[in-house]
């Protein structure tokens, strides 16, 4: 990789004729780099994905290639790129549904909107992967189809697939109406030859070579019907009367599958809600649609990834995340309670005695100019670093909070948008400096050159100051020679850089 060349590749300054050039050197790093512009042309494009596949993949997906750019037979990655994205050829999907390479095959069957012939030709598909994989994106009456289909594995995909009818996956859970599946991927892994012994060169390596830690089948496919389980109880298309019936299966893992589905009756919630496994509790009390009796049974959890969940769930009675606030570490996030609180809410929430629930407050980004204000001037550190990221802050009182505190709250000051540049020449100068703070400065769009400077002693910092279009010219023409390449590449991709540097620096 040519680190200059990679950092110009990504230079949003970097002229069109230049561009061109790049193109006729490109590498993978430097392609990829190229196919990210959003000045690309068409022209450009077309040229960049006649290099490299990969690339041309990566500019068919973002809708600047189309149909009449790309030649499957050249170019099937791409082609099959296309299709997946619905702007593919019906020709395609027939040329590739016969493809003798199965990963192609198995790129198609998850595509949407295939010809009904294309369908059926990948459901009779001799790979099992091929199926599994139609049977994992289809349509309702494919889906329907395929879970009679005499192979576990699948079954297995129907189930995940939410595109599934009700009534059908309601079969795959009780096996009601169902002729029992013959093989799984054990029972192939029994019959089947070492991958070595085929003699096709190009022939998929075969599903059984690869099985799940665990896997097991004693004639009844178990450990197959076990994960298709797992999958329809996640299935929200899954009707809520046939997934509750597992609350009290002996597997915890399909316990846990349960634990989000917001259809469930109040009488699963109560039994999951003193399930053994923290994670099935967990995932339940970060449910919206579990009612508040039981979230306050998971209040009193002694697991605290519970309690830590109970404080995420966006339906959280308020009196019941405050008194979480203190005894749960939950961090200075804006929580989706928090968020939603009304004006009146947030009055009570700003006074709270506890700086916990003040903390949780100040990670707001709209608070009314009053009650920001008199969160900037909280004594609990905790809290000013809540709040120093909130727009509309005087310097004055981002000032105050550094003098008051100092190297806690410095990082936290330097990321605040309105930062003026002379806060953070003072956030550099701070004595003992703090490193994440040079990292918040030499990213901030009001940083200047001296605080651009000073940000180019600190290691971590470094790659993201010789970025910063206020660094001065001389410095940025000196860091292309910088020993570390991660400096020299955020260099080139400077848009102060000159543009008789750059063509100096394009081959």
């Amino acid at each position: 990789m040519n680190p200059i060349l990679c950092g110009l590749a990504a230079n949003p300054a970097l002229p069109s004729e230049l561009v061109d050039r790049l193109i006729t050197v490109a590498d993978d790093e430097i392609a990829t780099e190229l196919a990210a512009r959003p000045d690309l042309s068409h022209a450009q494009a077309l040229a960049l994905a006649a290099r490299a596949e990969d690339t041309a993949v990566h500019l068919a997906y973002e809708g600047r290639l189309t149909s009449a750019d790309i030649d499957p037979v050249a170019q099937p990655q791409a082609a099959l790129a296309l299709l997946d994205t619905g702007a593919g050829l019906p020709e395609w999907a027939r040329r590739f549904a016969t493809d003798p390479v199965t990963e192609r095959r198995e790129k198609l069957a998850a595509c949407p909107g295939l010809p009904p012939d294309v369908t059926d030709t990948l459901a009779a598909d001799s790979e099992i992967t091929v199926v599994a994989e139609l049977a994992l994106w289809t349509t309702p009456d494919v889906a329907a189809r395929l879970a009679r289909h005499p192979h576990a594995e699948v079954r297995r995909a129907v189930a995940a697939n939410e595109a599934t009818p009700p009534s059908v996956l309601e079969m795959l859970l009780t096996g009601d109406g169902l002729p029992p599946a013959r093989r799984c991927l054990v029972c192939d892994r029994e019959r089947t030859p070492a991958a070595a012994t085929r003699p096709h060169q190009h022939q998929h390596q075969h599903p059984a070579d690869d099985l799940p830690s665990g896997a097991f089948c004693t004639g009844s496919h178990e450990s197959t019907v076990h994960d298709m389980w797992r999958q329809a109880l996640s299935n929200p298309a899954t009707p809520a009367r046939a997934a509750a019936g597992f609350a009290g299966h002996s597997s915890a893992l399909l316990r846990w599958s349960l634990a989000a589905r917001p259809d469930l009756p109040p009488e699963v919630w109560g039994r999951l809600a003193g399930d053994p496994l923290p994670g099935t509790r967990a995932d339940l009390a970060e449910n919206p649609a579990v009612d508040a009796t039981h979230l306050r049974v998971l209040a009193t959890d002694v697991s605290p990834d519970v309690r830590r969940s109970l404080a995420h769930n966006p339906r959280v009675p308020l009196d019941l995340l405050t008194s979480l606030a203190g005894t749960t570490k939950i961090g200075a996030t804006l929580l989706p309670r928090i968020a939603a609180a009304t004006p009146a809410e947030v009055k009570s929430l700003a006074t709270s005695p506890d700086p916990a629930v003040r903390m949780l407050l100040a990670a707001r980004r709209d608070l009314p100019p009053g009650i920001r204000d008199a969160l900037a001037a909280d004594t609990d550190a905790k809290v000013l670093k809540s709040i120093a990221p909130h727009p509309g802050l005087s310097e004055a009182r981002l000032r105050d909070m550094i003098d008051r505190h100092g190297v806690r709250v410095l990082a936290k000051v330097a990321t605040n948008p309105d930062a003026s540049p002379s806060l953070l020449e003072h956030v550099t100068r701070h004595d003992p400096p703090v490193q994440k703070a040079f990292r918040e400065v030499a990213r901030h769009r009001n940083a200047t050159a001296p605080s651009l400077l000073a940000c180019l002693t600190d290691r971590q910092a470094r790659p993201l100051a010789a970025a910063h279009p206020s660094l001065p010219v001389p410095v940025i023409v000196e860091l292309l020679g910088d020993a570390e390449e991660r400096v020299a590449e955020a260099a080139a991709a400077n848009p102060s850089l000159p543009s008789a540097m750059m063509l100096k620096l394009t081959p």
